[in-house]
Order: C-alpha cells, then structure tokens, then sequence
C-alpha cells in the first residue's frame, strides 16, 4: 500500500466522522445527508464554501496523487525496463576492465558516463513513444481505414513508414558507424534516406497484404526470393550492413508504430480471428525494405571494394566531459529534423480529421517532448562514450594469444543482451498466451538466449577466420525461415517475423555493433566494412528460427492432443 493511499484511508475515516457528527446535529435541516457517499457529494458540491479546505486539501487531493502514482509508477517502470538492458553490458565491461581488458581512466569515465545517459535518456524516450509516438500510430491507423479506400492506405503507409524510419535511433547509430568506417564514402543521410525509402515502399505493401487478405508465407517467399536475386548482384561490402539496416530499423520508435497501424488497419476485418493473425507479420515484411533499399543504392551506384577502417585514436584523448558537449548540439539538430516530419503531419491531421480534445493533443506534443529530449541524450551517451568502449574492449581481446577469449565474450554478451531485453519478456507472455500454455515462456527464453548467444559466437568466429562469409549463415537461416512459415501456424510465422526487433534492441545496436568492428580491426586482412558489420543481422535472424521451431512443436502438440481427446 502506498504512501498517499494510506493517507487517503485516513481522510476517509475523518469524512465518516463528521458524516457521523453532520447526521446527528442537523437531523431537521433540509441537507438530507445519509451516509458517507450523500456526504461526500455533498462535500464536493459545496467545495466554495465551509468544506472548501476538506475538499481540495483532502479529497481531491487524493485523487490527484493517486495520479501521480500512477505516473511515478509507469517511470520507474521503464527505468526498471532501460536498468536491466544497460547495467549487465556495464557489469561485463567493469570485470574486463580488471581482468582481461585493462581501459585508461578517461576512456572508462566516459563509458560510465555514456552508459548513465544512455539509461537517462532511453527512459525518457521509452515515456515519450509510449504516450506521443504509440497515440499518434493508434489515431493514424484507425483514420486511414475510415474512407474504406486501398489508395489512402498506400499512400499513407509511404509517408508514415518514410518519416518514422527515419527517426529510429537504432538506424541512426548504425548509419553513423557506416559513415565513421567509410570515411565518408558512403554518408549518413544517404543509408538513413535509401533505407527509410525501402520501409515506407514495404510498409505500404504489408498493410495492403492485411487488406486483401494475401499470406504472409507466400509474400515473405517472394520478397526473400528477389533480394537472393539482387544479392547475387551486389558487392560484399553491402550485403551485411543492408542486413544490418534491417534490423535496426525494427527498434523501439518503428515498432511501436507499426504494430498500432498493423492493428488498425486489421479491424477493416469483420473476422476476429483473421485480424488478430494480421496484427502480426508487418514488422518483418516492412524490415526487409531497409535491405531493398540497401542493395539496390549498391547496384545502381556500382560502388565496389569499399574498404573501411576503425579509428582507434580517439581513445587517446584524455578529455571526459568535452566529447559530449560536441556531440550534443550535432545530435538534437538531427533529431529535431527527423521528428519534425512526424510532428507536422500530426498536426495537420489533428486539424482536418482527427478533431482530438485539448488535452489528449497536449499529451501527445508533451510525449513527442519527451522523445526528442531522451533521443538527443541517449544519441549523445552512445557517441561520446558507450560505443567507443566496445571497439577497444572488441580489439584487445582480438589481439590477445588466444582467440578463445573473444568467442566467450561474444557468447556472455549475446546471452546477456536478449535475457536483459525488456521487450523478449512481453513476447514470451505473448506466446504462452497464444498457446494457452503448451509452449511455457521459459522454454522461449531459453531457446531465444541460446540462439542469440551463438549468433554472436558465430559472428566472432567469421571475423577470426577469413573464409566463413556471412552469406554461409544468412542463406541457410532464411532458407529454413522460408521453409518452416508453410508448416507451422500463421500467427507464430507473424509473431517470429515480427520478433527479430525484440532481439536486435538499443544494445545490440550499440555496445554489440560496436565490439564485433573492434574485433574485426584488430585481425589482420579484415574489411571492417565487410567483416565488422552483419552481426545485427546475425542476432535478428534467430528468433525467427527459433520461434518458428517452437511454433511447430505446439502445432503437433495440439495435433496429438486433438487425437487423445478424440479417443
């Protein structure tokens, strides 16, 4: 029992003894007031007068506050949610730091101070997208479906998929290490722009697939079919960071969003069970725009033999505090442009369709507040400070005798990253309830924990040695994800399709990425470029197979159930 409540039960009791008092001196007047609820009305119908100070002071009051404990409990909330993501990756670089991976004090008091800004601001911006981004992707899919019209669908899916991919701070921290690897060559604005063109072209067709009723499994085969045609010709330079690029598109802005346009698109429906189905699967079908548009900029710029590098100087310097105060005015003009896109057509809806009440709009502009406030601190924490210790950590333990090391570390960190994300505990319940309890949540966490880990492993060991190319493990992933979505329930090929953002969160984006191009720079005749990117895609690829497996194993428990009840 809180605080407030149990003042709250107090002032209940005074309430009930003046009633009490009230009753028993004025039985002749014309108040009429019989028990504690005619008494409270009474109390509050007269708040200008005698009980003006009970009211506000007390009974009102309480309400208030039962309010703000509700506000105080969704922040901590999510700080709980950002504390279990960050502090087992910080724990990890702690250890190191007195064992095996020995960091100057600079270079280390930037880390902690990145990492608190990193749990500052991912807690801010996880209010924000929760009252601001979510509101604004709830409203817009529910007006899209009021003319009844595919056209408005389509177009509508352009610009929302366009303007929201190009917000997503995962996006923009792998777009900045393909810059800072490139030199330049290939920009930022230039993979943030192809790659949010490629969302918006496959947003508009997954919610035209939720219309018309097409399979999910049929239209994954064919758009993983034509990008195996246009990997064939593209160089290898592209092919991990477009895989990349779909998977950090699927972070904590996107898919918020996408699942309320997936929703309110779906109830154009009149089955229940059909658009619960549909509600799944537009994540995924939407991802593979970022590799479209990856692949396609690399065939139409015939950019060939890249080669990239990973400046390890900047660990020199021993300023703490300055490299922050540079990063952050550079940080909030980018994200102020790219939520302004999203701000704008809010705004203009609000005013000819929307037609929201007051305070349901100031909410909405206080949470997009809150957005761009958080973004710009965790955008500023990942620069300045928390990336930079997963390339040095990434590279001494690389350059170490053995590589036994690396490989370990690289496990630790992927079972640690997908235990710690906050959004796998939603999808597990998620899964158990679908299921009614055949497939038990801890059995999904387990089975997730273990093939991210090994995604990560993997990842390690194909930048050890140079004849593994990461095609040897996306080809046959896929194939067996193609594969596996014809024989096992729509709903769980929606929900694993769906579920390679959950794995692929703000850590693997960041510290993860981060690490695997250390490796890569320290192992002689490594392409940074080549070898340092894919391991997002590595980490996004397994839940897919693995929830998909699991998805199996229910439909021939159900089968085998049906059969005993039968009998």
């Amino acid at each position: 029992m809180s605080v407030w409540k149990s003042i709250c039960e107090m002032k209940r009791s005074q309430i009930e003894l003046m009633a009490e008092l009230l009753q028993r001196m004025r039985k002749k007047t014309d108040y009429s007031i019989n028990g504690l609820t005619s008494f409270r009305k009474f109390v509050y119908n007269n708040k200008d007068g005698l009980f003006g100070p009970l009211c506000t002071g007390n009974y009102v009051n309480c309400k208030n506050r039962r309010k703000e404990d509700s506000h105080l409990s969704v922040i901590i909330s999510k700080l709980k949610e950002v504390l279990l993501s960050v502090l087992p990756i910080t724990a990890i670089v702690i250890i190191l730091n007195f064992t095996l991976t020995p960091l100057d004090r600079p270079v280390m008091l930037r880390f902690l101070i990145g990492a608190l800004l990193v749990i500052i601001g991912l807690t801010i911006f996880l209010l924000g997208v929760d009252t601001g981004i979510t509101p604004v992707g709830n409203t817009m899919g529910a007006g899209m479906i009021k003319p009844n019209k595919v056209t408005i669908v389509v177009i509508a899916g352009l610009l929302l998929g366009f303007f929201i991919s190009i917000a997503e701070p995962d996006l923009h921290i792998l777009a900045g290490q393909v810059d800072s690897v490139t030199g330049g060559l290939i920009s930022k604005v230039a993979i943030l722009i192809v790659v949010s063109l490629g969302i918006a072209a496959m947003l508009s067709i997954g919610l035209t697939r939720i219309v018309y009723n097409f399979p999910l499994n049929k239209l994954l085969t064919i758009l993983y079919g034509i990008i195996l045609i246009l990997a064939i010709f593209t160089s290898p330079e592209f092919i991990a960071v477009s895989f990349d690029a779909s998977g950090a598109t699927t972070g904590a802005l996107t898919v918020p969003f996408i699942l309320a346009l997936a929703i309110g698109v779906s109830k154009l429906k009149k089955d229940s069970k059909s658009s619960e189905k549909d509600s799944f699967g537009l994540v995924g079908i939407s991802s593979t725009g970022a590799i479209f548009g990856v692949l396609i900029m690399s065939i139409i710029t015939k950019s060939d033999k890249i080669s990239g590098s990973l400046e390890m100087s900047g660990t020199e310097s021993s300023a703490v505090l300055a490299p922050f105060f540079q990063q952050v005015s550079t940080i909030a003009k980018e994200v102020l442009v790219a939520l302004a896109p999203i701000l704008l057509i809010f705004l203009v809806f609000q005013k000819v369709s929307f037609k929201l009440s007051k305070t349901k709009v100031r909410k909405i502009l206080f949470g997009i507040l809150f957005t761009f406030i958080g973004l710009v601190l965790f955008l500023t924490g990942v620069n300045a400070g928390f990336m930079e210790v997963g390339s040095i950590v990434g590279y001494k333990l690389a350059s170490m005798d053995s590589p036994v090391y690396v490989v370990l570390v690289g496990l630790i960190l992927g079972m640690v990253t997908i235990l710690a994300e906050p959004a796998v505990y939603v999808l597990t319940h998620q899964i158990e309830e679908v299921t009614s309890g055949y497939v038990k949540r801890k059995v999904v966490m387990v089975s997730l924990a273990l093939g991210v880990a090994l995604a990560v492993a993997l990842s390690v060991i194909r930048i050890l040695i140079p004849g593994i190319k990461l095609w040897h493990y996306l080809l046959p992933g896929f194939i067996i994800s193609i594969v596996l979505s014809y024989f096992v329930p729509e709903l769980f090929v929606g929900i694993a399709f769906d579920s390679g953002g959950v794995a692929s969160g703000p850590m693997t984006a960041t510290f993860i990425l981060a690490f695997a191009q250390g490796v890569a720079e320290s192992i002689e005749g490594a392409n940074v470029l080549v070898d340092g990117f894919g391991v997002i895609a590595m980490v996004a690829m397994t839940p897919i197979i693995a929830l998909q497996i699991l998805g199996l194993i229910f439909k021939m428990k159900s089968k085998k159930g049906g059969l005993e009840n039968n009998g």
